[in-house]
């Protein structure tokens, strides 16, 4: 589909192409916070998805009808060994041949679950970092708004180690 701009026919650019994709993939999520998709993308090529979602054979939040870290009003951000979901970005390499995300990029679109809007300043957490940098993926692109994004080099997540300074959250 092409948009109108002032008349004029403007295709939608590759990485905001990219980007809805990963946004259709997380419709499939079941956080009853906040839902994420994720695609891996190689030489124009998508290598695999993932959305946030319990393992396999367990029950979702969506199904349980609770989140264990709402329930405990858990700060974002933070004790992820207590929820139940395996995010996106996990999903998505876990579902990936490593040769296919050496030098790759992730796109990656999340929404709250209250209110559908853009997760604020998203970024992948410490854990999905660490796996992004050992699957050999090259960068992440963050949507921000519709059209709007924030691009980060992995090199990046190596240089600024979080967990030796102790910080929570992202």
């Amino acid at each position: 589909m092409y948009n109108k701009i002032r008349g004029e026919t403007m295709r939608i650019d590759k990485t905001n192409y990219y980007l809805d994709i990963a946004e259709a993939t997380l419709e499939r999520g079941t956080c009853l916070r906040r839902n994420f998709g994720a695609i891996i993308v190689k030489n124009d090529e998508i290598v695999s998805t993932g959305y946030v979602g319990a393992p396999r054979g367990r029950k979702n939040c969506c199904d349980l009808k609770y989140c264990m870290r709402e329930k405990l009003n858990i700060p974002r951000g933070e004790r992820y060994e207590l929820c139940r979901s395996v995010h996106a970005e996990q999903n998505a390499i876990i579902s990936a041949k490593r040769s296919d995300m050496i030098g790759a990029t992730l796109y990656l679109v999340g929404k709250n679950y209250s209110d559908g809007h853009y997760v604020e300043n998203a970024m992948p957490c410490a854990l999905c970092k660490r796996m992004i940098i050992n699957a050999g993926i090259e960068k992440v692109i963050i949507r921000n708004t519709k059209t709007q994004y924030t691009t980060i080099e992995v090199a990046s997540f190596v240089e600024n180690d979080e967990s030796l300074e102790g910080i929570k959250g992202y």
